[in-house]
């Protein structure tokens, strides 16, 4: 009499794009990897000044990490047809409201209709300009994205590279962001609990606001701040979310609508 052999567990199958928005084709088949999702995150604070609670970043923020816990993705991972095609938040203006799009490789994955100021829109008919995003404002929407991380080197570096892009100026200002960043990665090299550290919202909070100029930020800024963080990480990584994926997502925003 022959025994039933013990079945091996099914390793848990990846959550894809197509278990979690409506898409098809190649997209629909590709697992959610981390950095699709702190890019969307990115970009959804700097449209909508935070991350939509149930919107596709956090949707997509839950699927990468149970992708990465399972052992499908990594940390950096990216889904090809992402990095290929484009991660994007569009907004288009039309009289009294605005409609904001989200969507990965050119396939919606939400979308929203706001109401627009009443000044905004009786300004120019409903007609508003949209603005481009800015260092500044890319640096503040980190705050939102990656608010709790604990400031080191590699983040101080890239908000001293940001600031300098900003100002046109490499002269380190006292008081100033990169001045406030390299003392608060100074000091945290001295605490061994996370929960003492500085983070980067206690750095970056309205940041746009205190630096003393800024510009809109382009593909060339985000090279610049993106190498600074890579440079001062001895893994060689860039963190999600972080300062140099705020700014590089701000600048592909910016020539999406440009």
């Amino acid at each position: 009499m022959s025994q039933d052999q013990p079945q091996r567990p099914e390793r848990e199958q990846p959550l894809k794009y197509g278990d979690c928005f409506n898409v098809k084709g190649e997209l629909a088949d590709q697992p959610i990897a981390p950095q699709d999702a702190a890019v969307m995150q990115t970009a959804e604070a700097m449209v909508f000044g935070k991350t939509q609670k149930g919107g596709p970043a956090s949707v997509m923020q839950a699927a990468a990490a149970k992708n990465e816990r399972s052992g499908h993705v990594s940390h950096d991972a990216t889904t090809q047809l992402a990095g290929d095609e484009g991660i994007t938040v569009a907004e288009t203006k039309l009289p009294g409201r605005r409609i904001i799009t989200e969507s990965v490789a050119g396939q919606v994955l939400g979308q929203y209709v706001e109401p627009l100021p009443v000044t905004a829109a009786a300004a120019t008919g409903g007609n508003v300009e949209e603005a481009p995003i800015t260092i500044g404002e890319a640096l503040a929407a980190t705050a939102l994205t990656a608010g709790e991380k604990p400031v080191e080197q590699s983040d101080a570096a890239a908000i001293q590279a940001a600031e300098a892009r900003a100002t046109g100026s490499s002269v380190v200002t006292p008081g100033g962001l990169a001045a406030t960043a390299q003392s608060a990665a100074s000091a945290n090299e001295g605490l061994a609990q996370d929960v003492d550290k500085i983070k980067l919202n206690d750095v970056l909070t309205g940041a746009a606001a205190k630096l003393p100029a800024d510009k809109a930020a382009t593909r060339q800024d985000a090279q610049g701040v993106m190498e600074a963080e890579l440079r001062n990480n001895p893994s060689l990584t860039a963190y999600p979310g972080g300062v140099a994926a705020s700014v590089a997502a701000a600048a592909r925003l910016n020539e999406k609508s440009s």
